[in-house]
C-alpha cells in the first residue's frame, strides 16, 4: 500500500501515538452545513491542499525568503511536525462533526502541540476553538472579507456566517481583530455594531493598505496567544480566486506574510485554521491551492522559529 500523502511531506501520525510533537496538521472538511446532507463546497480542500503543497514541500531545505530562515535545514528532520490526517466528518451529522473536531484539536493541545487545521468551510473554526477551553485567554486574528457576526442563518446558529459571533461567546476568547473586510456580504449594520460593541477591531482592507500591518498588529498585546483564522476570501481574488464568495480587493500574498511575521514577532501563534479554499474553482495548476498551502507552511515555519 502506498504511503499516505501528507502536507509538505511530513511524517504521518495518529493521535493516539503522538510523540512530543511541536506542530500537528489536521484536515476537517466541514462542520455545520446549512443544508443537511449537502457536502461542503470546501469538502475536498484538505486533500487538495496536501497535493498543492507537494509543489514546494521537497524544497523546504532551501532558504525561504518568506521566512527569512530555512524551515527544515536537515531534510530528514521535520522538527516535530507531523500530519495526523483528517477528522472524520459527515454532512448528515453536524453535531458529530463539531464534537469530533473539538476532541481532535483538544488532543493536539494536550500533546503540547500547535494545531494547523486545513479546512473545510468557515464553520470549522467554531468547534476548533472550543477545544481551547481551560487554556490561557486567546486573541483571535481573523483574515476575511466578511465580518461573520450573523446570529442565526437559515435556522443554523453555527454555520459559516456566524463564526466570529459564536467564537466571541467563548469565555476564553478575550480579544478579536478582524482584517480584510470589504464589499458586500458582511450582513446588516447591526452585526458590525455588535462586533464593535463586543470589542472586536474591524480593520478594512482599505485601512490595512493605507496604514500597513500596524493597523491590525497594534491591537494584539505583546506575548498574547493568537489563534489565526484565515478565510481564503480575505485574500485578493487576483491572488487566490478559488473561493466560495470572491470579493474584489483584499490582502496580497505579501500582506499575508507581513501580517503573520508581525504576529510571530510580537506574540505566540497558538493555532491556525485555513478555510474556504474551493478546489473545484481552482485552475489545473492549483495556483490558489499553492498560495493557500504556502501560507499554512509559512505559519508553521514561524511557529518553529519562535520555539
Amino acid at each position: 500500500m502506498p504511503a499516505p500523502k501528507t502536507f509538505i511531506g511530513l511524517p504521518a501520525a495518529t493521535l493516539d501515538r503522538l510523540e512530543h510533537p511541536r506542530i500537528v496538521v489536521l484536515g476537517a472538511s466541514e462542520a455545520s452545513p446549512y443544508t443537511v446532507g449537502e457536502r461542503s463546497h470546501s469538502g475536498d480542500a484538505p486533500a487538495a491542499l496536501r497535493k498543492a503543497s507537494a509543489q514546494f514541500g521537497a524544497s523546504l531545505g532551501q532558504y525561504d525568503f518568506d521566512l527569512d530562515a530555512t524551515m527544515f535545514p536537515n531534510k530528514d528532520d521535520k522538527r516535530g511536525c507531523v500530519d495526523a490526517g483528517d477528522v472524520p466528518t459527515n454532512s448528515w451529522d453536524a453535531a458529530g462533526n463539531r464534537a469530533r473536531i473539538t476532541a481532535t484539536v483538544r488532543a493536539v493541545l494536550d500533546a503540547g502541540a500547535v494545531p494547523i487545521l486545513l479546512g473545510g468551510d468557515d464553520s470549522v473554526p467554531i468547534p476548533a476553538l472550543a477545544a481551547f477551553q481551560g487554556r490561557p485567554p486567546l486573541t483571535i486574528l481573523q483574515i476575511d472579507a466578511h465580518v461573520d457576526w450573523a446570529d442565526v442563518l437559515q435556522g443554523n446558529p453555527v454555520g459559516y456566517g456566524s463564526t466570529m459571533r459564536r467564537v466571541a461567546e467563548y469565555p476564553w476568547v478575550a480579544h478579536m481583530v478582524q482584517v480584510g473586510i470589504r464589499g458586500l456580504g458582511s450582513g446588516e449594520a447591526w452585526q458590525h455594531d455588535d462586533a464593535r460593541a463586543w470589542g472586536s477591531h474591524l480593520i478594512s482592507s482599505y485601512a490595512l493598505h493605507e496604514q500597513g500591518c500596524a493597523a491590525a498588529l497594534d491591537h494584539i498585546a505583546p506575548g498574547a496567544d493568537v489563534f489565526i483564522s484565515i478565510d481564503c476570501d480575505g485574500i485578493d481574488p487576483a491572488v487566490l480566486p478559488a473561493v466560495n464568495m470572491p470579493t474584489p480587493g483584499g490582502l496580497s500574498y505579501e500582506d499575508m506574510i507581513r501580517l503573520l511575521k508581525g504576529v510571530a514577532a510580537k506574540a505566540r501563534i497558538a493555532g491556525l485554521a485555513l478555510v474556504e479554499y474551493v478546489p473545484s474553482r481552482d485552475d489545473r495548476h492549483m495556483m490558489s491551492g499553492l498560495v493557500a498551502a504556502r501560507i499554512a507552511a509559512v505559519t508553521m515555519g514561524l511557529v518553529l522559529g519562535s520555539d
